[in-house]
């Protein structure tokens, strides 16, 4: 089952105070992130935030169970009508995860443009 629009969004508004809030379409579900960072999940309209040792100490209720089948454990939240408890603990838990791997170029950006090569020769002058 896929999550509905309204509750991502609704998601998304009550997490915003913790910076800028962004969510990304997967496979039917949401990736979360705040400030580029990916810090939960929304799966089959519900709420899962990574686990921290930050985010644990905030929490009103430590449920801890995976998003999808095969996945790792995550914080399940439950209460989702505090924006402010919500907001709290997405700034403590994104403080305590690592940045964003930069994304590596793409091969095509360094192959030289321009006219064909003589695979005949092997060497080029």
């Amino acid at each position: 089952m896929a999550s509905n629009a309204d509750f991502v969004k609704y998601i998304a508004e009550q997490c915003a105070e913790a910076g800028e809030i962004m969510t990304k379409k997967m496979f039917g579900d949401y990736a979360i992130y705040c400030n580029g960072k990916i810090f939960g999940l929304i799966c089959d309209d519900r709420f899962y935030i990574k686990p921290t040792t930050a985010g644990r100490k905030l929490l009103h209720e430590v449920v801890l169970r995976p998003p999808y089948e095969g996945a790792k454990d995550y914080f399940y939240i439950t209460d989702v009508d505090d924006h402010a408890y919500l907001s709290q603990l997405v700034r403590a838990t994104y403080a305590e995860l690592p940045a964003p791997k930069k994304k590596p170029q793409s091969s095509l950006a360094s192959k030289p443009s321009g006219g064909k090569r003589n695979s005949s020769s092997g060497s080029s002058l």
